[in-house]
């Protein structure tokens, strides 16, 4: 551990970061490098604690007769010596603890807002060419919401894992709990839709959209239809929602 810096330090520089991230709404790239050498500070602060203890710790099986007992009472006053110094580590090791959950925390708690701000679609969100985020954010990144461009190349491993693991939980929990089907033995259905939005409900059946992005060919009631880009159609919202969520459609 750097000894230029007093305890703790790194793990307020998490924290910052977290602040800077909700000010500005946007994901950080994951700072595998802080979190590795605050990891490293705890494994030292455990070390130094260790050392303390096993210094000052009295032999066992030892009476008053015997020579070494002047030995241990020192090594008792030494103890209660040193026990402001071990409450001290001790702290720090569980200001860090509190300060590694929270970052990651907020972390998990972002991205499960960035999968629902895109209806659900993981492969959309984890998807997205690096190169898009290069340039100035467009008519079509803004339908996106807060989803940044490249936002793998922002996650951890685990992260990842996570998102994944979310997504199939949340399909377990809608095929099972709201499907008609479930349980009969008929699949599953989408009587409910859980990623439709719900601040404002729909006031007609059929909506006016435009084609922010070629999406390809979607099968609706009204049969297939190729969505191009700049195309404008009046469609049955149920079959269009997630695409309207997702970033491809916009209500004109």
């Amino acid at each position: 551990m750097n000894t230029a810096n007093q305890f703790c330090d790194l793990a307020t520089q998490l924290l910052t970061e977290s602040r800077r991230s909700t000010a500005t709404n946007t994901l950080l790239k994951y700072n595998d490098v802080l979190v590795r050498s605050i990891i490293r500070e705890q494994r030292d602060l455990d070390a130094r604690i260790e050392a303390l203890l096993m210094n000052t710790a009295p032999a066992e099986g030892t009476d008053d007769d015997d020579p070494d007992a002047t030995l241990d009472a020192a090594k008792q006053k030494e103890s209660e010596r040193v026990m402001p110094t071990v409450l001290l580590y001790q702290t720090a090791i569980l200001r860090n603890k509190r300060c590694l959950l929270a970052y990651h925390q907020h972390r998990l708690e972002f991205l499960k807002d960035l999968y629902w701000s895109v209806g659900g679609a993981l492969p959309l969100l984890l998807s997205l060419p690096p190169a898009q985020a290069q340039g100035q954010p467009g008519q079509e990144d803004a339908q996106l919401g807060a989803a940044p461009q490249d936002i793998r190349s922002k996650l951890s491993p685990h992260e990842v894992d996570f998102l994944r693991s979310y997504a199939a939980s949340l399909l377990t929990l809608r095929t099972e709990a709201f499907s008609s089907g479930a349980g009969a033995g008929n699949g599953p259905t989408e009587d409910i839709d859980l990623f439709a939005p719900i601040a404002h409900p729909p006031k007609d059946l059929q909506v006016h959209v435009r084609v922010v992005r070629d999406c390809g060919i979607v099968y609706t009631e009204l049969g297939a239809i190729d969505f191009k880009r700049g195309h404008r159609f009046l469609v049955r919202r149920s079959d269009i929602e997630h695409l309207i969520v997702q970033g491809y459609l916009e209500e004109s």
